[in-house]
């Protein structure tokens, strides 16, 4: 492959951003140098010299929470079709989910969705091992360096993966051998309300009624019994996609993340839309946890930039238009989003929202930290060339041309995006280059320090 020098990039990474040009020399990054105008002959021998003048080069975005569909659900995504998207938006690492057909409950079928990985992925890649009432026997043996971590659906989910026994959560929080990683509702409230609002509106409900069904109480009772779960048993617990401000009492921010025992994540949809977006948006804002009020929104914006939510993510869920188009009861909850979080998380940046580097922060560098990722996450010597360039002058708009995922559609079409990904780096192979795929690039299983 290639060696590379990117020149005259503005690199941000660790809380700064300068001027500098970075080697990369058989997948790792090998320097980071000031803006000399001359090098020694030797030093630059070889490398392909891309000129990064008026773009800021950043560590590649590390997504700690995808749904791919496979095995199983591939008429909705792939593998394949996803990592693509994915690098596309500068993603070069992700971590998937369990619930697939089958869900992924033993270590045989997680190594067959590692052994697929190696064959179609273009970005990096961890998968979690699943939780149900009864494997808790497979869960212990998870090898804590080489899997992301046990997700826990501690709320309805696909197949056998809803955990609702109390003796088997305290089994779980007591011998997981790494991070565990939860869906937080109450699934008690959620049945209760879903039967309330189906007496109410029988087959002819309205979208703008989930976060009523899926509301903040639910939220709230499940995420604070993993916190005390987590407390009881001094778990490593990480709570996904949080969604309403009480939840936000449940995190602080006192500790420095490599300290954190308990830590959480927002995704893309909880920073991006609120309640009012039903009207426009229906069925296609719809997940779970839900969509929630803008005050909720606001809480969570508060607490992302104060510390208390460490990680944003996407939790890409895809499903086909004509699943989303169904009626409101019949409508699955879920949505694309990876080809979209950077320049997303990049138009809130340019509206003032936050820094870039905060951005970095919460898509690299704490992603990284929070598993203890193998020597990514970081520009710096010696780690893996995942590295992301991007032109935040670029004003587009997406539309449902330009989506690359395998569902062809996207729930941030007609929104304005300021600042788009010109080229991703995936250990140290140009896999995007403004519009244009190395198709034969793929990824690596990821590695973890622990």
């Amino acid at each position: 492959m290639p060696d590379y020098l990117i020149r005259n990039a503005t690199v941000v990474n660790e809380g700064k951003r300068f001027r500098a040009d970075v080697f990369v020399r058989n997948g790792l990054i090998t320097a980071v140098r000031g803006n000399e105008d001359n090098y020694p002959v030797q030093d630059t021998a070889g490398l392909e010299v891309i000129d990064a003048a008026g773009l800021f080069l950043l560590p590649g975005i590390i997504d700690d929470q995808v749904h791919f569909r496979e095995p199983g659900l591939t008429y909705k995504a792939e593998i394949a079709t996803e990592s693509r998207a994915a690098v596309a938006g500068g993603i070069t690492t992700f971590m998937e989910m369990p619930n697939t057909i089958p869900n992924t409950l033993t270590r045989d079928l997680l190594e067959e969705k590692y052994s697929r990985a190696a064959e179609v992925s273009m970005a990096n890649y961890s998968f979690y091992m699943g939780a149900s009432n009864q494997n808790i026997s497979e869960i212990v043996k998870t090898d804590p360096k080489n899997v992301c971590g046990i997700k826990v659906f501690m709320g309805s989910s696909t197949g056998n993966m809803l955990v609702d026994d109390q003796e088997v959560l305290e089994g779980i929080f007591r011998e997981a051998p790494c991070l565990v990683a939860v869906h937080c509702e109450f699934e008690p409230r959620v049945q209760e309300k879903t039967l309330h609002f189906r007496k109410l509106h029988g087959d002819n409900a309205p979208p703008y009624i989930h976060p009523l069904v899926r509301d903040a109480e639910a939220c709230y009772r499940s995420s604070s019994q993993a916190v005390e779960l987590a407390a009881k048993h001094n778990a490593r617990l990480h709570v996904l996609h949080l969604s309403s401000a009480r939840e936000m009492s449940l995190f602080s921010n006192n500790l420095p993340l490599h300290d954190k025992r308990i830590t959480a994540e927002v995704c893309l949809h909880h920073l991006w839309f609120s309640d009012e977006d039903y009207g426009r948006k229906g069925n296609f804002i719809k997940w779970n946890p839900s969509v929630k009020t803008a005050a909720d929104r606001d809480a969570i914006w508060e607490a992302l930039l104060d510390g208390r939510l460490d990680v944003v993510a996407t939790d890409h869920a895809p499903h086909t238009l004509e699943e989303k188009l169904r009626p409101y009861f019949l409508s699955p909850s879920g949505g694309p989003m990876v080809q979209h979080l950077l320049p997303a998380m990049l138009s809130m940046v340019h509206q003032g929202r936050l820094s870039l580097e905060v951005l970095v922060q919460k898509m690299c560098h704490n992603p990284a930290d929070c598993f203890n990722i193998h020597r990514r996450g970081f520009i710096r010597e010696g780690y893996f060339a995942d590295l992301v360039l991007v032109d935040p002058a670029k004003a587009w708009t997406v539309n449902r041309e330009s989506t690359l995922y395998k569902c062809g559609w996207s729930p941030l079409e007609g929104e304005l995006m300021h600042g788009a990904v010109t080229h991703t780096f995936v250990n140290g192979h140009l896999a995007y280059h403004k519009g244009s795929f190395n198709e034969s690039v793929r990824g690596e299983r990821i590695t973890f320090d622990r």
